[in-house]
């Protein structure tokens, strides 16, 4: 796979990633500054995750997760299709 090709690819999942964080924290009726209180991470990093300018590290990810009080791979499960994107 092309270099540029894997780096669409990525951005689109970041992307992709920070449009199903944005529906768990509709869902959990949590904000961005409960979240991150909660995860002990700076409201910045999520901010970074939610407006897809970078994958998270799993620190983060972790972080999240418990800010939101669910299990990590929860912020996982969403559809994205490798070949279309």
């Amino acid at each position: 796979m092309h270099f540029h090709i894997v780096k669409d690819i990525r951005k689109a999942y970041y992307i992709k990633f920070g449009e199903h964080l944005q529906k768990l924290l509709i869902k959990h009726q949590k904000d961005v500054m409960t979240v991150a209180s909660i995860g002990k991470i700076e409201p910045k990093q999520v901010y970074r995750v939610l407006n897809g300018e970078h994958g998270a590290s799993m620190g983060t990810i972790i972080s999240i997760a418990k800010g939101l009080e669910i299990h990590p791979k929860e912020l996982f499960d969403f559809q994205f299709d490798l070949e279309k994107e």
